[in-house]
C-alpha cells in the first residue's frame, strides 16, 4: 500500500485525535518543536522513519496498526482482542454477537 502525504497527515490526526491529545502536546511528548506535529498533518512535512516509530509508541499502536485505516482506534482494538484471548469460546460468542449488534 502507497500512502501519500495526504493520507499520512490525515492519519496521524484521527489517531491523536481518537487519543485525546492537542497537536502540540503530542509534539512535545515526542522531544519536538510545539508545532511539528501540527506541521505533519498540514502537509508540510513528514516525520523520518525513527520519529514515526515513537510516534507509533506513543499512540500505542504498531505501524502496521497505523497504515490499517479500518482500524479506527487500533489501540482500543488491541485492548479488547488481549481480554478476548482469555475467553471461552461460549464467552466469545456473546462478545461477537454483542460487537455485530454495534455495528
Amino acid at each position: 500500500m502507497i500512502v501519500d502525504k495526504n493520507d499520512f497527515a490525515k492519519r496521524l490526526a484521527d489517531l491523536r485525535t481518537e487519543k485525546g491529545v492537542s497537536a502540540r502536546d503530542m509534539s512535545l511528548s515526542l522531544g519536538q518543536s510545539a508545532g511539528y506535529i501540527n506541521n505533519i498533518e498540514n502537509g508540510v512535512n513528514l516525520p523520518s522513519m525513527t520519529v514515526f516509530f515513537y510516534i507509533c509508541e506513543y499512540l500505542c499502536i504498531t505501524p502496521k496498526d497505523f497504515f490499517d485505516t479500518d482500524n479506527v482506534n487500533p489501540e482500543k482494538a488491541a485492548e479488547l482482542y488481549d481480554i478476548a484471548k482469555h475467553l471461552k469460546s461460549e464467552q466469545l460468542e456473546h462478545l461477537i454477537a454483542i460487537a455485530k449488534g454495534l455495528q
